[in-house]
């Protein structure tokens, strides 16, 4: 059996450990060489911190300034239409035609539909002979009183003198009471004439009222628009029987212009609303799905006359002219309710107010460019601004982006815009911002 030496086995395990230093040195050399280049990035950015240090952090400012805020409400309101007009039939009969097209604005006195006018066109020529029948009567009554009065002037005469005879003792009692009783008799015909008379003209004035009924039942078979607006979808449509007894609708029509907006306010805001309401109207604002800048101006014309129990709300509503017809019944929309405008107050760029442990506060940029750090209280905000009751006086100027970087005392450089300008001053107050 063959057997390695010890010589040999020593030879072996040197041979090993040369290659496993040779391996090291292999895998160690580029770790060598990388850490200069580290060593290197860091000291560079330590140069750089260095110099952003010196120049000053870069940042955006506002400057605080005054003028004049509203206090205004920021709800959601429901459009709907000034009025809702259900148009039926006030006569019964074919509908033989229809004047518009679903949809359609029509105008208050335009022409909607149109009813089988036949039968009243029958019922008014008719009322039209009684009137002229009656009027025929009253004009024979009027001849008949003119020759019986006539008759009675003369039989009244004859009868004076033929008294003055049977004094005389030229004619006889009984020639006397003849013409007496003549002259009597024609009296009470006069009488009946006339009562004919106020019968023929009571028969006129009763024709008149039928004919005056019959020419409006049949206007009322041209159904015609009562309000301006737009027209729903067609309930009943040509050729149909319609009954003024039917519980449906022709058409719907709502009215747009103007318009109603619905809202509700807080229970809490109740007195505070009454208390503006009563020194003039209340504008509001509402911006359109569609066009929101571009709102439409309107005033609050109703208040609910009690809180709704279940939600602890005021009802209220706002009329607005909607003459492009940008408003929609049905629609939600954004109501901004001012209820006065706060004079002087001032002002800052809501970007500028951060918020920290201690509560809010603003970098206030002095004249050696440093910043100083100083808590603020805001009354509350609208658009982009907010109104300080305490902290900051106008003309300060405050960092608005880069607060992130700041330290107080720090160093600024105060970045250019877009237009090469510096942004010292804050964004103009837009109208119609929240409370």
């Amino acid at each position: 059996m063959h057997t390695n030496s010890p010589k040999g086995a020593r030879s072996g395990e040197s041979s090993y450990f040369i290659r496993l230093l040779m391996f090291f040195s292999i895998t160690l050399a580029p770790i060598s060489l990388l850490t200069p280049a580290c060593s290197l990035g860091k000291a560079e950015q330590a140069a750089s911190g260095a110099g952003a240090r010196a120049d000053g952090v870069p940042v955006l400012t506002g400057t605080v300034t005054k003028k004049n805020v509203p206090l205004e409400l920021r709800v959601i309101g429901a459009v709907e239409a000034f009025s809702v007009v259900a148009v039926k039939s006030q006569v019964g009969g074919e509908l033989t035609r229809t004047h518009f097209s679903e949809g359609q604005f029509v105008n208050k006195g335009d022409t909607l539909f149109t009813i089988d006018p036949r039968p009243f066109e029958t019922s008014l020529s008719q009322a039209e002979a009684n009137l002229a029948k009656s009027m025929a009567l009253e004009k024979q009554a009027e001849a008949n009183l003119a020759r019986d009065l006539t008759q009675s002037k003369n039989a009244t005469a004859q009868a004076e003198r033929y008294a003055s005879l049977l004094e005389s003792g030229v004619v006889s009692h009984e020639q006397y009471d003849q013409i007496k009783t003549t002259a009597e008799a024609l009296a009470e015909t006069v009488r009946a004439d006339k009562a004919n008379i106020e019968t023929a003209q009571k028969a006129i004035d009763a024709d008149k009222a039928t004919v005056q009924s019959a020419r409006l039942q049949l206007s009322f078979t041209t159904v015609r628009a009562p309000i301006d607006g737009r027209t729903g979808s067609l309930m009943v449509y040509q050729g149909n029987l319609v009954r003024t007894s039917d519980s449906t609708p022709l058409v719907m029509i709502n009215q747009m212009n103007p318009i109603h907006v619905t809202f509700s306010a807080p229970e809490k805001q109740l007195a505070e609303i009454k208390s503006y309401m009563s020194q003039g109207k209340l504008k509001a604002q509402v911006f359109p799905p569609d066009d929101k800048a571009h709102p439409e101006l309107g005033t609050v014309d109703f208040i609910d006359n009690a809180v709704d129990n279940t939600t602890g709300t005021i009802k209220l509503k706002a009329v607005f002219p909607n003459k492009e017809r940008k408003l929609w019944p049905g629609q939600f929309v954004n109501v901004n309710l001012t209820l006065t405008t706060e004079a002087d107050a001032v002002v800052a760029p809501s970007q500028a107010v951060q918020t920290g442990q201690q509560g809010q506060f603003v970098f206030v940029v002095k004249h050696d460019q440093t910043v100083e750090m100083r808590p603020v209280v805001v009354a509350r905000t609208f658009a982009d601004d907010s109104v300080i009751e305490s902290g900051v006086n106008p003309g300060e100027v405050l960092v608005i982006d880069g607060q992130l970087r700041l330290t107080p005392g720090a160093r600024v450089r105060i970045k250019t815009g877009e237009n090469g300008q510096k942004p010292t001053a804050m964004s103009p107050a837009v109208e119609g911002g929240g409370q």
